[in-house]
């Protein structure tokens, strides 16, 4: 990958929690963005950086902003993430896995008249039951990590 910024870690370090650095690491294992997975990695890139955004991790956006430059993610895609349901740059496919992800990562804003169930309905429409499952992990794992590194106080810096 290209040039990485320092990472200071301004509120405490998780490695020192044997238990929590497991479940971090076996999640990037299993759907990480070096995880070997069946759905389209551009898309779980687009999925890593949405919930990076939503979840306001300075590091994660610092991380997955670069990867998504090396898997050569489109970037007008990139750039418009934050309002990605305001272009015609994604594909139905994509509309449905970001719709998700947003309703997964901000699960307390369901309400009546947007149930959750509607988007899981909207996204089996598009993937298969294996690829909802990697969607799963991915949106699951990156808002694993998000918290993680905002517990950590996880801060890009200039050297």
């Amino acid at each position: 990958m290209g040039d990485q910024p320092t990472i200071d870690l301004t509120r405490l370090d998780s490695t020192e929690s044997e238990a929590l650095t497991a479940m971090a690491r076996n999640g990037a294992a299993g759907f990480g963005w070096q995880a070997e997975l069946t759905v389209d990695r551009e898309l779980a890139q687009l999925l890593r950086l949405r919930v990076s955004q939503i979840n306001n991790c300075t590091y994660c956006l610092s991380r997955h902003h670069q990867v998504a430059r090396d898997f050569g993610v489109d970037q007008a895609k990139v750039d418009t993430l934050s309002a990605w349901w305001e272009t015609a740059l994604f594909t139905p496919a994509e509309q449905a896995a970001l719709s998700y992800t947003e309703a997964l990562t901000r699960n307390s804003d369901t309400t009546v008249a947007d149930r959750f169930q509607d988007q899981h309905d909207q996204l089996t429409e598009h993937f298969t039951p294996a690829e909802v499952l990697e969607i799963v992990g991915v949106v699951i794992n990156m808002n694993i990590w998000t918290r993680l590194k905002l517990a950590e106080g996880a801060m890009p810096t200039t050297s």
